[in-house]
C-alpha cells in the first residue's frame, strides 16, 4: 500500500474549552511566529459557552469545528488535523493560551532539516514570570516515575524528578522522550503513521503516550529551545476547586492507563494493582 504524500503547507490546530480571551492573544501573535502568509487555523471547540470560539471564527483564515461536547484534548485535536487536506505536511497543535514569539514556528521547521527523522518538534516554553517550563522530558519508567510521584511535592529537588524533567543545565537542541502537548509541530507523515493522539486519554499523558508511540514507529521527538513561546495560562482547567479536583483525578487515571498499557499480562498484575492503589491515595491526599 502506497503511503500518502503530503505537501509543504502549514496549518495550526487549537482546542478550546472555556478559553476566554486567551485565544485572542494566541491568534493576535501567531503571524509573528512564521513568515508564511495566511496560515489557516482550525479551532476545535469542546462545548464552550463563553462565546469565544464563535467570536474568533469571524477572523480571516479561522475555521471553527464545534464538537458539541467535551471530547477531551486529544480526540478534539485529532478531529482538527483530520479536517486538513494532504497539502498540509506541517501541523502545529497547540493550546489556545500560548503567546507566540518571533519566528517560533519557522525555527522549528528549519530544525526539521537537521533532523530528517524528527516527527515532532517542541519549543522552549516560558511561564509569564520568565521561568522556563521543563517541556522536554524522559519517558516515565517505573523507578523514576515512582520516585517522582512520591517525592516531587515534599522534595522538589529529588534526583528522580530532576532526571524525569531533564531540567538541569542549559537548554540544548536534542532528542527527547516526549514533548509537552501545549505546543507541538508535527511532520504530518509522522502524525498519521501513529494515528495522532490516543483518544482514550481525556486529558494528560496523551503527549507522553504519543511521544512513546512515535519513537516506536521510528520517529524522533526533538526539543528546539531556539524557538520560544510563552504559556500565558488560561483558566479552563482551574476555574473552580471542583473542576481542579476532577482534573487531578483525570491526571492520575491517565498515568495509570499509560503504565498499564505498557505492562500487560498476569505477571504485571501485582505492579498494576500497587500503582493504582498508590495513585488513588495520592489523589485523595492532594484533593483534601
Amino acid at each position: 500500500m502506497t503511503e500518502p504524500q503530503y505537501g509543504d503547507e502549514l496549518a495550526v490546530v487549537t482546542v478550546t474549552y472555556a478559553s476566554g480571551r486567551t485565544v485572542d492573544r494566541f491568534l493576535d501573535t501567531l503571524p509573528s511566529a512564521t513568515k508564511r502568509p495566511d496560515v489557516p487555523v482550525v479551532v476545535v471547540d469542546n462545548g464552550s459557552t463563553d462565546g469565544a470560539p464563535e467570536r474568533v471564527a469571524t477572523r480571516d483564515n479561522v475555521t471553527l469545528i464545534s464538537t458539541g461536547e467535551n471530547l477531551g484534548y486529544g480526540a478534539a485535536a485529532n478531529r482538527g488535523v483530520a479536517s486538513l487536506g494532504p497539502e498540509y505536511g506541517w501541523v502545529v497543535v497547540a493550546n489556545p493560551d500560548m503567546e507566540w514569539q518571533d519566528g517560533t514556528i519557522d525555527t522549528m521547521i528549519d530544525a526539521a532539516d537537521r533532523w530528517p527523522r524528527g516527527g515532532e518538534f517542541g519549543p522552549l516554553i516560558r511561564e509569564p514570570g520568565g521561568k522556563v517550563y521543563p517541556s522536554a522530558r524522559q519517558l516515565p519508567a517505573i523507578g523514576r516515575g515512582i520516585g517522582h510521584a512520591v517525592f516531587s511535592r515534599i522534595w522538589p529537588g529529588n534526583p528522580w524528578t530532576a532526571a524525569y524533567k531533564q531540567s538541569t543545565g542549559e537548554p540544548v537542541e536534542r532528542v527527547s522522550g516526549w514533548l509537552s502537548g501545549s505546543c507541538q509541530l508535527f511532520r504530518r507523515a509522522a502524525w498519521e503513521s501513529v494515528n495522532g493522539f490516543d483518544p482514550r486519554y481525556f486529558m494528560y499523558f496523551e503527549d507522553v503516550d504519543l511521544g512513546d508511540r512515535l519513537a516506536k514507529a521510528g520517529w524522533q521527538c526533538v526539543y528546539v529551545p531556539s524557538a520560544e513561546v510563552m504559556h500565558i495560562q488560561g483558566h479552563s482547567s482551574s476555574s473552580s476547586s471542583g473542576h481542579s479536583a476532577r482534573m487531578l483525578r483525570e491526571h492520575h487515571d491517565s498515568a495509570y492507563r499509560y503504565i498499564a498499557d505498557r505492562h500487560q499480562g498476569w505477571r504485571w498484575a501485582p505492579l498494576r494493582a500497587a500503582i493504582r492503589a498508590g495513585l488513588a491515595i495520592r489523589a485523595r491526599i492532594a484533593t483534601r
